[in-house]
């Protein structure tokens, strides 16, 4: 896209929806571990916590608050919602008496799934994160901040504009910013710590989708107790998490 602004005719009608899935693993070794890990996952990131991830990634795409909704589950998982506004304003709350026109289509939501049901005490944390906007604003601009926010060992990227705007001489255009990839908005430093690398692009069809898998780390990242690291089972452990981790990037059983 040209640097010079786009003249369009009215709103920007263009939907831009961001799914940032990104998978957390834990090595456990007995089943009090397990109900422990469970514990340290809602106590990280329940409700509250990715509420105020969520308004960070309003304030990053510089978009403004309408309004908040968050609710923890039994036995496990929190949800948070926030629907903004497309007019930039670096994250602010809106006034209620202030909402109108297009502000509802735009929302961030975020689901947490902790999964402590594996025989062989491989724990996982999963993240699922949609960012949709319509208007001007680019989800991808948060992108960074996400892997910042969370413990990112294998990641889903998908991105995809849906939809058409009108330029001021009544012509269709059908994305209002081009790239080659999703991972063109990622920092060099993120992307040399991941050495499973998968690019789905097809500009065409203003589909883009990016799969990362974390290279192999030590299991002091991995051991829900630290003094745990010199326990026998453990090498056999960062086996069969290492296995889990290409299963879950691979999508195989």
């Amino acid at each position: 896209m040209d640097k010079e602004k786009i003249k369009l005719s009215g709103f920007n009608n263009l939907t831009k929806v961001l799914s940032f899935n990104l998978y957390d693993f834990c090595i456990t070794l007995d089943d009090e571990q397990k109900g422990r890990y469970v514990s340290y996952i809602h106590d990280k990131y329940n409700a509250t916590k990715i509420t105020e991830i969520s308004k960070e990634i309003v304030k990053r795409i510089d978009a403004n608050i309408l309004s908040v909704s968050a609710q923890d589950y039994d036995p496990v998982g929190a949800s948070a919602m926030v629907l903004m506004s497309d007019v930039k304003g670096g994250g602010n709350p809106i006034p209620t008496a202030q909402v109108s026109m297009h502000l509802d289509k735009s929302h961030i939501t975020v689901h947490t799934y902790p999964d402590a049901a594996d025989p062989d005490g491989i724990c996982s944390f999963r993240v699922d994160i949609d960012i949709s906007t319509c208007g001007e604003i680019i989800p991808l601009d948060s992108i960074n901040f996400l892997f910042e926010a969370f413990e990112c060992d294998v990641v889903y990227i998908d991105y995809v504009v849906r939809g058409y705007t009108r330029l001021a001489d009544g012509r269709k255009i059908y994305n209002d910013h081009h790239f080659n990839s999703i991972l063109d908005f990622i920092k060099p430093e993120i992307k040399r710590n991941y050495t499973f690398l998968s690019d789905i692009n097809m500009p065409q069809d203003n589909t883009w989708q990016t799969k990362m898998m974390i290279r192999e780390l030590g299991p002091e990242n991995y051991l829900l107790n630290p003094g745990d690291i010199s326990h026998p089972d453990v090498p056999s452990k960062m086996k069969l998490l290492r296995e889990e981790m290409k299963e879950v990037y691979h999508m195989i059983h």
